[in-house]
């Protein structure tokens, strides 16, 4: 009789030596990917990058595009949009696939230089949903950009070459920390107390932040004020690596969600010629409401979808709408794997475990599916049909128990739209920490559940 219950098996049991060898080649190459692109500036350039080794031309510098041309665009740095022109005329449907590619961090703010009890420190603000105590007490680096009046950009990155001098935020020491203990653990460290530790040798005057922007300065050029024109982000100055005995796992900063950007980028690069045009979207500000013109609320990915539908001379009164209703698109990001020690939260009949396959989640949002696009049942067995047929793990669940919390993607945001769109990617543990943990597998499952996805016509 054929079995009639769905038990869920870890992927690693029908893995063979070549199908690991090819797993473990595969992330080896992602944790490379995550050490070289900690912002999003650095993941859009790295993206740009692959795209035009392998023949992805900038769509602003095309006039006619037709079937097998290979087209991006660049949107201020932090967003990419790239695609690949099929057989069919645009209308009848895109295959799409978004990522985003920001993460939590701390920002300094726009004038964050100041000195305190003998000790020079910069103000942060931080980015994202991350629990504050996290990001004390360990080695941290400074990545982003300073652009000066004139038009100047000076890059600059400290902390991540082995010879770096890197940065912290301080803890109060546990034997003075009574006052510490009774706060609630969300309150136990203040937002204004993410204070970033950076010098501590005064000038003549006696004055350490002036000693600490002289060591700016004479290094990039960069006075004070500068700081108002600046994006310089914070984040974990420790490398991702192989977690575990067996190297199964992935450990680093940022998974979410440049593991399915990654992958996602991976599967676009390496699909077969399709009937349909596929896309990829790497979107910014996911992580704070897809808001801005770098966010996906904005309208650049639908002046990209113009100018797809003008190069092909396919535009018209309409068209970009019947475009975006007869689309299909994964919406990849990450899920919530089921952690040991916390396993209260999640419902385990609708959890994910790490190596058991790529995650599907028909809905997000919070306590009554507030802010969820909820996919359709019949997209959901499209989706399952195209994993199976390929042999695709996979598995399905839900954000934890309903009233703890949620969370939601940019699934809404492609949906308002008129497309079906389903939540695809990775389970991860302890998401949004500085040390987020994935499987091996479920990458790789997720690099091959995109490309089956690419090339379903």
């Amino acid at each position: 009789m054929e079995n009639i219950l769905n038990n869920k098996i870890s992927g690693w049991k029908d893995v063979n030596d070549a199908k690991k060898d090819d797993i473990f080649k595969f992330c080896n190459s992602y944790i490379d990917f995550l050490n070289d692109c900690k912002t999003e500036r650095e993941t859009a350039k790295y993206i740009v990058s692959k795209l035009k080794e392998n023949g992805f031309k900038n769509i602003n510098e095309i006039d006619n595009l037709s079937s097998g041309d290979k087209v991006y665009m660049l949107n201020r740095d932090k967003s990419v949009y790239a695609s690949i022109i099929g057989k069919d005329d645009l209308t009848k449907g895109l295959n799409i696939i978004g990522s985003h590619i920001d993460s939590p961090r701390l920002d300094l703010k726009p004038n964050p230089l100041y000195e305190d009890a003998k000790l020079a420190l910069f103000k942060t603000h931080y980015y994202g949903g991350i629990k504050k105590y996290q990001w004390t007490t360990i080695p941290l680096a400074i990545h982003g950009v300073v652009v000066k009046p004139d038009g100047t950009k000076v890059n600059i990155t400290i902390g991540e070459e082995d010879d770096d001098t890197v940065f912290t935020i301080t803890d109060i020491l546990p034997h003075l920390a009574e006052e510490q203990y009774e706060k609630k653990i969300g309150k136990a460290i203040e937002g204004e107390d993410l204070n970033l530790l950076i010098g501590s040798i005064p000038n003549s005057e006696n004055s350490v932040k002036e000693n600490i922007m002289k060591i700016i300065n004479e290094k990039y050029d960069v006075t004070e004020i500068d700081f108002y024109s600046s994006e310089l982000e914070v984040v974990p100055a420790f490398k991702a690596k192989n977690l575990g005995l067996d190297k199964s796992m992935v450990a680093g900063y940022g998974q979410d969600d440049k593991v399915c950007a990654y992958t996602s980028l991976k599967a676009l690069l390496d699909a077969k010629e399709n009937n349909k045009t596929i896309i990829s979207i790497f979107a910014d500000k996911e992580e704070i409401g897809s808001v801005g013109n770098t966010g996906m609320c904005s309208q650049m990915f639908d002046l990209f979808i113009n100018e797809l539908l003008n190069k092909t001379n396919q535009n018209s009164p309409g068209a970009i709408n019947k475009t975006y209703c007869n689309s299909i698109m994964l919406s990849a990001d990450v899920g919530a794997g089921t952690d040991p020690n916390y396993q209260s939260v999640s419902e385990k009949n609708n959890s994910s475990y790490i190596g058991y396959g790529v995650e599907l989640n028909k809905y997000t949002g919070s306590r009554g599916k507030s802010g969820a696009s909820d996919a359709n049942a019949e997209f959901v067995a499209k989706v399952r049909n195209i994993f199976e047929k390929n042999n695709i793990k996979y598995q399905v669940s839900e954000l934890g128990k309903v009233d703890l919390g949620g969370g939601g993607t940019i699934a809404y945001i492609l949906a308002d739209k008129g497309m079906d769109v389903l939540d695809c990617g990775v389970p991860v543990i302890s998401m949004h920490s500085p040390y987020e943990v994935t499987s091996k597998y479920d990458i790789y499952s997720a690099y091959e559940g995109y490309k089956a996805f690419f090339e379903e016509n």
